[in-house]
């Protein structure tokens, strides 16, 4: 394969880290999702928490920040294609803002039935 080829994957990874920085600095609820994973890895170290534990965790975590990436892209293009207030596009970002809810509902239940152990034994 050629370099251009590996220059062009190497450049994606670049696109995609820009990305992330961009979400957490421009959104309010990327950098309270950022808290709470640093919360959330600091007791699974300060807890030791078992491997399926960690697994666990960072699955949940990853769901969150996936659900809110996309909450946070389908936001910005119905903003962007339909400016004025429509009902087909309040249902549509009300939709996705609960996809988000649903998911950190679902990891604060995973959490908690992963550290409530660790927490009170």
């Amino acid at each position: 394969m050629s370099n251009s080829y590996f220059r062009k994957r190497l450049a994606s990874f670049g696109y995609a880290f820009t990305g992330i920085f961009s979400f957490v600095k421009s959104e309010p609820h990327a950098r309270i999702h950022a808290v709470a994973t640093v919360i959330v890895v600091v007791a699974g170290c300060w807890f030791h928490v078992g491997k399926q534990d960690w697994l666990w965790l960072i699955w949940a975590m990853a769901i969150v920040w996936i659900t809110e990436m996309m909450n946070t892209v389908i936001e910005k293009m119905m903003d962007h294609l339909s400016p004025a207030i429509h009902p087909t596009v309040k249902f549509i970002k009300d939709v996705a803002a609960g996809a988000v809810l649903v998911a950190a509902f679902a990891a604060a239940i995973t959490g908690a039935v992963i550290f409530w152990p660790y927490i009170f034994r």
